[in-house]
């Protein structure tokens, strides 16, 4: 089975060129389902893999041999481990709900076709990028999902606010890749070589702390901060909220943006000898978790709060890894996967039912309309809250014992954004399904559930975010945690070096204690303010607080940016096409060529026609020549 791995991205692939091409020849519902089935296939062949495989080291299939230059050897080859499969499982499986729903979604859509092409091509590289057994095809597949974010996100590019976001999110991720780029060439000029199975055991022998792997790791945190939206290159994604409402449940909640955690998890060895590198990571995850928190109290787009959930949700992934808590990082991504997704696709249920209404100012009451969103929005608020059983407060729990043990500052600050988390989820719950209507009478009128295309996959991510977090129950609570086990021989030489938890279980009794009364209490406060009392949110142009103001306008972080760098590189760039380019170098290449043009229009008054002018002229030339020869001699 493990031999048909490269099947896996081959399905997507045929998808992209079958919608592609023949996306104005046939009809919508074959294209979607031809595009949903590649998926779909994928993650039958994923499964099959997971099944089967159960050893304790990788395998490799490779497929051709690539680049040979000198002795470095870059073959074309894929990676199966733990790591990988769950990755597997994760892209293809969020994937085929998400493009089930999107064929009820995008149905009235003039680009249907275009837009599944775009899918499916995503999902390709998503794949090349997690099955890669080097950087170098890892990079690939980075740069890959990078293109079709730009593609998705601007796909109604006829709305000049949608392009600009769309070449925003590319240009910020060029910022970072060019980091993770230098940080490759770094490592194959260090170990000789770009495959994992090469670089990591050279690295295990370096001494913690090496200079040259601080270098290599702060250089892979930079890509890192880019395609996964941390401090300070977190800004594209929130304006990314611009393309299809299926595009931000894929790309910018289950899978692009997990990427670079997957990428500092698939290099942990390299990161767990660098402690430096490691702190930068903790204290960044940690400041991006809690800005994008404050800056999510007050939004009054419904996915605006949730693209701000989803920078903060990754910054206690970043946490995580910075305290080497690898597995609850990673746990985190599984279960974020599959509640964000839900909340996503939610979101896009409502804003379906509501013509396009986004602002929750205009909302209210829609529980009685639409109860199957409903409820399954409402397990997945419950979930990222961090309330037990459901899956986040797992994982997060997790995150938070091991950020405990490293440092109980960052602990405190930590569990203060997941109270934070609380409150504005459940603020958005609230002014979403609760009290009055306050829109239209014609979006009244035409308020009603989604299709089963569209709550189908909601109730199969609803399931998942209530039991997917029992595959990490930690002992404390009488569990295996088979996730750990599961990812225990990636993670080995990592946890060797820095350990185990070693909390007590009073100790972690206490925290989840402290955890999910503070959640409570943060749920509570919602309500009342926004159920009990009715509050519901301040227009645009009404004054705020100071501290709201700061949080609405998002700390200002687009105009800060606006201020420092792109007017600067604008007045530099307008110096340098009306100075240099148009008067220098456009001035000396017209004035080459006006030079004998001009020359030619004094020579050609020479041309009277008077037959003695020429017989003077004849004679002046020829005593010209004499004095010439004369003199010369």
């Amino acid at each position: 089975m493990i031999d048909l791995v490269w099947l896996i991205p081959l399905f997507p692939f045929i998808g992209f060129l079958i919608c592609g091409l023949g996306r104005n020849v046939l009809p919508k519902a074959l294209l979607g389902g031809i595009a949903s089935l590649a998926v779909i296939v994928s993650f039958a062949v994923s499964l099959g893999i997971f099944l089967q495989f159960d050893a304790k080291t990788a395998a490799v299939v490779n497929l051709f041999d690539w680049i040979n230059v000198g002795t470095i050897n870059i073959p074309f080859a894929f990676q199966i481990d733990q790591l990988s499969i769950l990755m597997l499982l994760i892209i293809t499986g969020i994937g085929s709900l998400i493009h089930i729903y999107s064929t009820a979604y995008m149905s009235h859509d003039a680009g249907f076709g275009k837009f599944f092409s775009y899918l499916n091509l995503f999902v390709f590289f998503m794949l090349l990028l997690v099955l890669g057994e080097n950087y170098i095809i890892m990079f690939i597949g980075w740069e890959g999902v990078g293109l079709c974010s730009y593609l998705l996100i601007g796909f109604w590019y006829t709305n000049g606010e949608y392009a600009d976001a769309a070449k925003k999110a590319f240009i910020m991720n060029r910022i970072g890749d060019l980091g993770f780029l230098i940080g490759v060439f770094v490592i194959i000029a260090t170990f000789g070589s770009s495959s994992f199975s090469a670089v990591f055991p050279q690295a295990q022998a370096l001494v913690s702390g090496d200079t040259t792997l601080t270098l290599i790791t702060i250089l892979l945190f930079i890509g890192a901060t880019g395609k996964s939206a941390q401090l300070p290159l977190f800004t594209w994604l929130p304006d990314a909220m611009a393309g299809p409402t299926p595009v931000s449940a894929l790309i910018h909640a289950a899978t692009m943006v997990t990427a670079g955690i997957y990428m500092i998890a698939r290099s942990n060895i390299l990161f767990s000898l660098s402690p430096v590198t490691m702190s930068i990571i903790a204290v960044v995850g940690l400041a991006t978790a809690i800005i994008a928190a404050i800056i999510a109290l007050t939004q009054t787009d419904i996915k605006k709060v949730l693209a701000y959930s989803t920078v903060s949700q990754l910054g206690y992934m970043f946490l995580g890894l910075g305290v080497g808590a690898y597995t609850g990082a990673f746990f985190h991504v599984l279960t974020h996967a599959f509640f964000k997704a839900l909340l996503f696709l939610g979101a896009g249920s409502v804003i379906h039912a509501m013509s396009n209404e986004q602002d929750m100012r205009n909302m209210g009451g829609l529980r009685k309309k639409l109860p199957t969103t409903f409820i399954t929005m409402l397990a997945g608020t419950i979930a990222i809250s961090g309330l037990p059983p459901f899956a986040g407060f797992f994982s997060k729990d997790e995150i938070l014992a091991h950020v405990f043990e490293h440092n109980v500052v960052l602990w405190v600050i930590g569990v203060l954004g997941a109270l934070l988390t609380a409150f504005y989820m459940f603020r958005m719950m609230f002014l979403t399904f609760w009290g009055s209507f306050r829109g239209t009478e014609e979006q009244k009128h035409h308020l009603h559930e989604s299709p089963a295309a569209m709550t189908v996959p909601l109730i199969v991510l609803a399931i998942l975010s209530v039991v997917g977090g029992f595959i990490g129950v930690p002992e404390a609570l009488h569990g295996s945690h088979w996730l750990a086990n599961y990812l225990s021989p990636i993670f080995e030489a990592s946890n060797s070096r820095l350990g185990e938890l070693s909390l007590s279980h009073a100790t972690e009794y206490a925290l989840m204690a402290v955890s999910v009364v503070g959640v409570i209490i943060a749920i509570a406060i919602a309500y009342v303010k926004y159920v009990k009392n009715g509050h519901v949110p301040l227009a645009d142009s009404e004054a705020r607080p100071a501290l709201a103001k700061l949080s609405y306008h998002k700390f200002y972080f687009d105009e800060f940016y606006a201020a420092l760098i792109t007017k600067p590189l604008d007045a530099l760039s307008g110096f340098f096409y009306k100075t240099v380019d148009k008067s220098g170098i456009d001035g000396i290449v017209n004035g080459v060529s006006k030079a004998p043009v001009e020359a030619s229009k004094g020579f050609r008054l020479l041309q009277t026609g008077n037959v003695g002018f020429y017989i003077f002229a004849m004679v002046i030339g020829i005593v010209a020549v004499l004095a010439y020869s004369f003199f010369k001699f």
